[in-house]
């Protein structure tokens, strides 16, 4: 009894345990799966801001160039840094000849005297009246009182012995009495070449807005143009930005510019500009002066003192006066009280293709006993020709 007993109990118990173990088993089925382990995530490098380097991930400390080992052990490739440029020296056009290229410009604005002069000696019958404006033509056009009579005396008396006038006759009369009135056998060449020194010494005076600055400048392409080396002396101390205006003219066809301090001393710029021409061997100094003074000081005073401190070392060759041809009869006065100081050698007309009347050429001579040795044509860099009286003239009657 106690047999059968025992028996039933373990059963129960058996029963028991294999029932707890199915329910187990279905509630494992039913539940639901246990989420996924997260991933270990690393953030990503923030983007560099701009001037920042990117940074790279690495175990190592970082190696400059010269510190690592190529491949091949061949030397480290080092970049540099291309020097900087020097600004390209410009090659200014010849000079030969180049009045010729610019009289078309020329023309435009001086054919008036020229063809006036024509239309007037066309006329059938050349009464009083008409030399009366033949001579009014020539005044007009600024040639001088004296000069105007002159030549008109000249044309009455070739006008007479030539009987019948065709149009090519008067205009080849016309233009051979012009050649002379100009001027066709007067020194017109620019003294920069002493035989027994170097360099040669030119001064450039003139009252400022004249164009003297530029003038200089551009007188600097002629000469390298020509095959001479220059060294320009910025001796317009008391306008500012004088010598900065100067030294970009003369950057640009390699010329050196010796200058000194805003509203220093223009004689002492002067001389150390000769002083550097004799050591650098160049052949020409060319100087720009004042033409205005800030000081006590006058104008007429400082050039003299320029001038006299410049021949302590050598003799000034050239000195060279640069007029407004637009000024005209205005133009003169400048001419006589710069004269009188510095003792003129040429005349550079600038601006003679605007406004400006061609008989100014011949009043300005008469006026100083000296030639035009240049003129200007245009704002070009190379607008600045040597004068040629035959090629002047030509563009005066439209040849």
């Amino acid at each position: 009894m106690d047999i059968v007993i025992l028996a039933v109990v373990i059963a129960v118990v058996v029963l028991g345990a294999l029932g707890g173990l199915i329910v187990g088993s279905r509630r494992k089925k039913q539940l639901p799966p246990p989420p996924p382990a997260a991933p270990d995530i690393t953030a990503p490098p923030a983007e560099p801001h701009v001037g920042e380097e990117a940074e790279t991930p690495r175990e190592e400390p970082r190696r400059t160039i010269e510190e690592v080992d190529l491949p091949d052990g061949s030397a480290p490739v080092v970049v540099e840094e291309p020097p900087a440029e020097a600004p390209a020296i410009e090659i200014p056009e010849p000079t030969a000849g180049r009045l010729v290229r610019l009289r078309t410009r020329l023309s435009r604005s001086q054919n008036a005297l020229g063809k006036g002069l024509l239309v007037l000696l066309s006329r059938e019958h050349l009464d009083e009246d008409t030399w009366e404006e033949i001579e009014d033509t020539l005044l007009t056009a600024d040639v001088g009182v004296q000069p105007t009579q002159e030549l008109v005396e000249r044309l009455r008396e070739r006008v007479k012995v030539l009987g019948t006038r065709t149009t090519e006759e008067l205009r080849t009369l016309l233009r051979e009495e012009l050649i002379t009135l100009v001027g066709r056998d007067l020194d017109r060449a620019v003294k920069t070449e002493p035989e027994d020194r170097k360099p040669g010494i030119v001064m450039v005076v003139g009252v400022n807005g004249t164009g003297k600055t530029t003038t200089t400048g551009k007188l600097a392409r002629v000469l390298v143009a020509d095959g001479q080396s220059v060294v320009l002396g910025a001796a317009d101390t008391f306008r500012a930005a004088a010598a900065d205006q100067l030294q970009t003219w003369g950057e640009r066809v390699g010329a050196h510019t010796v200058r000194g301090p805003e509203g220093g001393d223009p004689a002492s710029v002067a001389f150390d500009a000769v002083k550097e021409g004799k050591e650098m061997g160049a052949n020409v100094v060319l100087i720009d002066t004042a033409g205005r003074l800030h000081t006590k000081t006058g104008l007429m005073d400082e050039l003299g003192k320029v001038k006299r401190v410049v021949e302590k070392q050598a003799p000034v060759d050239e000195v060279l006066l640069v007029l407004d041809a637009t000024t005209g009869q205005n133009g003169l006065v400048q001419a006589r009280v710069f004269s009188e100081v510095v003792n003129i050698t040429g005349i550079v007309l600038t601006k003679l293709d605007g406004t400006a009347k061609g008989g100014i050429v011949v009043a300005v001579q008469r006026e100083l006993g000296v030639p035009v040795k240049l003129i200007g044509l245009g704002e070009g860099a190379d607008d600045l020709a040597p004068f040629e009286p035959e090629a002047f003239v030509d563009a005066l009657i439209g040849e």
